[in-house]
């Protein structure tokens, strides 16, 4: 999971929006029940709007459910939107 290096004023607007400043970058999916992805195939979440557990991810279109021990880190959004 990245969280997103901003800004005091950047944070507020975006938690203003509903959003938390966290997004998931995934090497392996298993599997998407709206078939967009096979399994196996990597994926990078739009920015989150509910993070229950270290389990459960939310983002506007999408939940993921996470399996594994994972990490968290913080990148600039540049860095973030740079993966592939």
């Amino acid at each position: 999971m990245f969280r997103a290096d901003l800004a005091d004023e950047e944070l507020a607007r975006v938690h203003a929006s509903g959003h938390l400043p966290l997004f998931i970058f995934a090497h392996k999916v298993i599997e998407d029940s709206r078939g967009r992805f096979q399994p196996g195939d990597w994926v990078r979440s739009s920015m989150c709007i509910y993070f229950e557990g270290g389990v459960l991810f939310e983002t506007r279109n999408s939940v993921y459910f996470l399996m594994g021990p994972g990490h968290e880190q913080t990148a600039s959004l540049k860095t973030i939107f740079s993966f592939f």
